[in-house]
């Protein structure tokens, strides 16, 4: 192969298209954990760029826990409270488009509960043509429906675009034994199966998320997505966290 030839095969990301999931920690300021700080949208921005840059399509499931936590609203009924949540993620998705659209990133945000002045209806097949040409598409409010976890509505939005890996961004550098920061002994495993993370317990991703992506074969790559440059690697296949996936890889 001539040298120009191996090094842009060389460069190409592993994935072409991936649905990154983030918490609404991403969003918050670190000494506080709540409401939405300007420089962490900032950075998320520049680091989806940068992944935009390398030409993978690029789709992003929020959470809302930096406004609102549906689940810890005692005299509140539990459906309501989970809506009320899935407002507080349309707030970071506006946040996170604005911080895109700053640095000239065209970006869409698709929300599942109809709200026509501020973002498009979820639609798979514009959300994908979105994607098709260049856009980051934002997908808000779950899945519309209670009792239902941000962490499963990543695992469904990816799998009806055609994502080929889920990024799950998170506060530590992958799947750990124990909570490493309670832990000093906690070990953090680089690869791990589906029914492992189910069996044990371990804090990845919901049981329903976790058992859609088993079902049908989409890998999962949790990692510290704070660290400057994470994403971009995670999506070039650097060993970067911890792939969760079906045991033949």
């Amino acid at each position: 192969m001539p040298e120009g030839d191996r090094a842009r095969e060389e460069s190409r990301p592993l994935y072409g298209r991936v649905l990154l999931k983030l918490s609404g920690d991403a969003f918050a300021p670190a000494d506080t954990g709540y409401g939405i700080s300007t420089d962490a949208t900032a950075l998320l921005a520049r680091e989806l760029a940068d992944v935009v840059d390398l030409g993978v399509q690029t789709a992003v499931v929020v959470g809302g826990g930096n406004i609102w936590r549906g689940r810890d609203a005692p005299g509140i009924d539990r459906a309501r409270a989970d809506y009320m949540g899935m407002l507080a993620t349309v707030m970071n998705a506006l946040a996170v488009q604005d911080a895109l659209e700053h640095i000239h990133v065209p970006t869409r945000v698709q929300t599942s509960i109809a709200m026509a002045q501020i973002a498009e209806p979820y639609i798979p097949l514009r959300a994908i043509r979105h994607l098709e040409k260049g856009r980051v598409v934002v997908f808000a409010a779950g899945l519309g429906a209670p009792y239902f976890s941000t962490d499963t509505t990543a695992a469904q939005r990816a799998l009806e675009i055609g994502a080929q890996a889920i990024l799950k961004g998170t506060k530590v550098d992958g799947v750990y034994t124990a909570d490493p920061h309670l832990d000093p002994n906690a070990e953090r495993f680089e690869k791990i199966e589906y029914l492992d993370v189910l069996r044990e317990g371990y804090q990845v991703m919901d049981a329903t998320a976790i058992s859609l992506c088993m079902e049908n074969a989409l890998p999962i790559i949790v990692f510290d997505f704070r660290g400057e440059g994470n994403i971009r690697r995670a999506v070039s296949g650097e060993p970067i966290g911890t792939l969760v996936h079906g045991g033949a890889r």
